[in-house]
């Protein structure tokens, strides 16, 4: 029965990857869904927000499209608006961002000497939203005892839980 369990639980969660991995393939994001961490976006998106992203590359960047976008020597990707875009006739862009709830353009985000952002710093661009849901992420990163609690009850759940 405990072998069962084990292989029960291993099969949830290899299928929450394929899942992922999936849509890592049919959007075009290393990342497609992320958390809004942080009010810089207010009103537009609040902390907590699910987004859904795509980053389709021969799709161009436009002024005030929402992007999340990593820069060198952060770990967590910014969630922010496009405010200024310019591109050449090759086909390079290079972009300015700015949170709507910011008072200053991202410059002061990015590494040190660096101006603007390019498309290989986007992660994806923002398609579509669900309100809060993602607070159970910020609950678990600001208070990671209750994340292993929550881990250790789901976890005995499914290993002890019976089958009917």
């Amino acid at each position: 029965q405990l072998y069962y369990q084990v292989l029960n639980f291993a099969m949830i969660v290899s299928s929450a990857l394929m899942i992922w991995k999936g849509l890592i393939v049919v959007t075009g994001s290393e990342s497609p869904i992320v958390v809004v961490l942080s009010g810089s976006m207010e009103p537009a998106f609040h902390r907590g927000d699910l987004l859904f992203l795509t980053n389709f590359h021969d799709d161009p960047i436009k002024a005030g499209e929402i992007v999340v976008f990593k820069v060198e020597g952060r770990d967590i990707p910014i969630v922010h608006r496009v405010i200024k875009v310019h591109a050449k006739e090759n086909g390079y862009i290079k972009f300015l961002t700015k949170g709507d709830n910011n008072e200053v353009d991202d410059r002061g985000l990015y590494k040190e000497g660096q101006n603007w952002l390019e498309k290989k710093d986007v992660v994806g661009r923002a398609r579509g939203f669900l309100p809060y849901v993602g607070m159970v992420t910020i609950v678990m990163n600001d208070y990671p005892k209750f994340k292993y609690a929550l881990l250790a009850v789901m976890g005995a759940y499914v290993l002890l839980k019976r089958e009917s």
